[in-house]
């Protein structure tokens, strides 16, 4: 079995070791034999590749974890002067394989696996004979040299090589070797080295070489891939923003320091992601310092570099920088990329004043934190990158250029964005057969609107947990289940859809509670009204220029303002529908109020089509008619936020209601609404539309009914004749209907409630005379 670690798919062969046969083929770093022993080393459907695993097979037990051999895999070409059973190598090789001239060493044939080509080859240089001499050495141009010299040949770790450059003989130590694709693991690194591997040279003091333009011949692999695949890095739906901070923070560093020298500019320092939990900061941060060549990402969560002890927190700042600035004094331009995530950051870069602890360790933290990013003695081999969901919260002078000034926003992904998400997270279980085959992962996406990508995983693992279930039996949690018959099915994601519920989704139980006897048809008059409202949507949908449109429907008390809006908060099928109401508020001081208002329409911004819905304003700006008396705080914070237009790119509706028109009118409020619409109460004509549709009354009493409710009679029918009429001419309003209709549908003269509201009895039109006084009596 041919791979990674060494291991050979023919069986080893006993050949005895001798000289290499001239001085010149052994700075080749091959092997020789004979032609005849040659072709055993052939790799299948390869004239020209001959590679042979030289000592013995890598050994690992547990009895023994630390006993790993390391044996040579050499490319072997055949030479006259080499006798069959024989094989040729160098002083250096047979160091390295612990053998002697004359000794017998195990040889097996070794098939490269695919994607062995090396990414990163670390090696250190040294003379084979030492002296008082110095030397320079570009490592561009010896870069190009060893590429050209040792294509195709495999480096392990730990390996010696030697070579001749410029009339000097030198051997190199391979520190470090990375397959393309893959991480540094603790076990056996080798690789192939081809044209596009990035060999970094490493010398120490005493050997008298220098190496000069190390950072040229590496800047076009500060990435350990040549190419991203964001799904392999596990992140869905940010491939616009991973381009916009490759752009800004990262184009630069590829290009040689002579180009950016003469450019005159300096590369970017720090970057900033921002935006609402779970929508995949962290998760990219981590990801990029992870593709990064450079030094080990240091991960600070915020609140840790925090300490009680007085100077201890600036120290712990110091601290993370150490490395770095260590590293630039001692190899200049040629110091590796120091990546440091700040996790958090709003936790200790506060806007300097804001916090009144008396210590002003906040303060000295932000001073402290830009003076290493951007001082007197600042750093460029250093990439700081913040996240938070708070940016308002942050010191200005972190986000000037020269600082965090790549600030990307990490907003909620798009349906195309979120299918990419479920893919990610859905693909091991169909990889194993655990997704059913009914499973429509692009319906989900369209279903999930506002859905960040932990709320998407959340989804996932709720669905898991229901198929999951279906195989466990209460009564014996030890029964063995089979894997085969576990199936994650549709109907175990729409549930989920049910648990996990969005942070930045629409109210839809809220604003159901705001229509609980439903929509019915009111007459032309409220569909007039219904209609214009749903124009206003389009216009928010497809308007660019308007992004903020505002309407206000206003009415008497119970006249259906806040089902109407409600409504059209459904219909509109925005992302995020939200509705404002004083009940939401009781007991809550002022600013509370403003501040819950205010966050309300902030996350509003974060979705692309939103609708507000302000409920009875005049009980949020807490009007009282004796005196009258309102809140002006609140009153100013909503004039300011209807008149603010939303980030670029993002739309909002905001539909107000109120029963005192005149009260807002006065203050300045209607003027602040694109549009104000009048629903009114029902006519005689609109409340039998409403009856018929109620199915309430017998189809003979639904004329008197509704006749009834605009000119209301104390009529009695019960005792064979009629009292005196009091006429009260009055247009009832859609709520009290309803309330009517229920008063009507109870009690010893109206029936059974059951039966009418099953269609099977009908209300007693006497009874509903009976009822209709109670309600317009004064």
């Amino acid at each position: 079995m041919a791979g990674r670690f060494g291991f050979s798919s023919s069986a080893p062969s006993s050949m005895i070791v001798t000289n290499t046969p001239s001085q010149d083929l052994a700075l080749s770093n091959l092997a020789f034999c004979s032609a005849s022993d040659l072709q055993k080393f052939a790799a299948p459907g390869s004239n020209d590749l001959f590679l042979a695993l030289v000592g013995d097979s890598l050994v690992y037990s547990l009895a023994y974890p630390f006993r790993i051999f390391r044996p040579c895999i050499l490319m072997l070409t055949a030479h006259e002067s080499i006798r069959s059973g024989h094989i040729a190598l160098n002083s250096i090789q047979r160091r390295c394989v612990k053998v002697s001239a004359a000794e017998s060493i195990s040889v097996s044939r070794f098939i490269p696996p695919d994607n062995f080509s090396l990414a990163v080859l670390t090696l250190e240089l040294d003379f084979i004979k030492r002296g008082s001499r110095s030397e320079q050495i570009d490592a561009v141009l010896l870069a190009k040299q060893l590429k050209k010299r040792f294509r195709n040949q495999v480096m392990t770790a730990g390996q010696k090589v030697l070579f001749e450059y410029h009339g000097n003989n030198y051997y190199f130590s391979v520190s470090q070797a990375v397959v393309e694709g893959e991480e540094k693991s603790n076990s056996l690194e080798r690789g192939m080295m081809s044209d596009d591997t990035y060999i970094i040279f490493e010398t120490s003091r005493e050997t008298g070489i220098k190496i000069i333009n190390q950072r040229e011949a590496a800047t076009s692999n500060i990435f350990k891939q040549k190419e991203f695949n964001l799904q392999s890095l596990g992140i869905g739906g940010l491939s616009a923003e991973f381009a916009d901070i490759f752009r800004r923070a990262f184009a630069s560093r590829v290009f040689p320091p002579s180009v950016t020298s003469k450019l005159g500019i300096k590369h970017v320092k720090g970057m900033l992601l921002y935006g609402p939990p779970g929508t995949g900061k962290t998760l990219m941060a981590r990801q990029i310092g992870k593709i990064l060549n450079g030094k080990e990402p240091k991960i600070v969560n915020g609140p840790e570099v925090l300490s009680k002890f007085v100077g201890e927190t600036e120290k712990n700042v110091r601290d993370l920088f150490a490395d770095a600035e260590q590293d630039q004094r001692t190899k200049g331009d040629e110091s590796d990329l120091h990546v440091i995530i700040f996790d958090e950051i709003d936790a200790i870069c506060k806007s300097r004043g804001s916090t009144r602890d008396g210590t002003g360790v906040h303060d000295s933290i932000v001073n402290q934190l830009l003076t290493k990013i951007d001082g007197v003695e600042s750093l460029n081999n250093v990439l700081l990158i913040g996240m938070t969901n708070r940016k308002d919260m942050l010191d200005e002078a972190l986000l000037r250029p020269g600082r965090l000034e790549v600030q990307v926003e990490i907003s909620l992904p798009d349906e195309n964005g979120r299918l990419q998400i479920l893919q990610i997270h859905t693909n091991k279980m169909k990889e194993n057969s655990f997704l059913a085959p009914d499973v429509n992962l692009q319906e989900l996406a369209a279903r999930t609107k506002n859905y960040s990508g932990a709320e998407l995983e959340g989804v996932v693992k709720s669905a898991v947990s229901y198929a999951l279930n279906r195989q466990l039996s209460l009564d014996d949690l030890t029964k063995q289940v089979e894997e085969e018959n576990i199936k994650v099915t549709m109907e175990d994601f729409l549930n989920a859809l049910q648990e996990v519920i969005p942070a930045f989704g629409a109210s839809t139980d809220d604003l159901e509670r705001c229509r609980l006897h439903g929509m019915v048809d009111c007459g032309d008059r409220h569909k007039h009204i219904y209609q214009r409202a749903m124009l206003l949507v389009e216009q928010v949908k497809v308007s660019k220029g308007s992004p903020l449109v505002t309407c206000l429907l206003e009415g008497t008390s119970g006249s259906g303002k806040t089902a109407l809006a409600a409504t059209v908060g459904i219909d509109s099928d925005f992302p995020y529908v939200k509705i404002v109401s004083a009940e939401s508020m009781i007991g809550l001081h002022e600013s509370t109020k403003c501040a819950k208002i205010i966050k309300i329409f902030e996350d509003a911004y974060k979705s692309p089509l939103s609708v507000i819905v302000l409920d009875d304003i005049e009980r949020l700006l807490e009007y009282v008619p004796i005196g009258p008396r309102f809140s002006n705080l609140i009153s100013q914070t909503l004039l300011v936020l209807l008149k603010r237009l939303p980030p670029k790119g993002k739309k909002l509706l905001v539909i107000g209601t109120t029963s005192e028109l005149l009260f807002l009118d006065s203050i300045g409020f209607c003027d602040t609404f694109s549009v104000t619409y009048h629903v009114p109460t029902l006519n005689t004509n609109d409340a039998k539309k409403v009856l018929e549709q109620l199915n309430v009354f017998a189809p003979e009493d639904i004329d008197a009914a509704a006749e009834a409710l605009n000119d209301v009679s104390l009529v009695t029918s019960l005792l064979g004749f009629i009292c005196l009429i009091v006429s009260l001419i009055l247009e009832m309003p859609i709520k009290k209907l309803y309330m009517l209709i229920e008063m009507a549908a109870q009690g010893e003269h109206g029936g059974s409630a059951e039966a009418i509201y099953s269609g099977k009895e009908k209300i007693k039109i006497s009874h509903f005379y009976d009822c209709l006084q109670d309600v317009v009596r004064v």
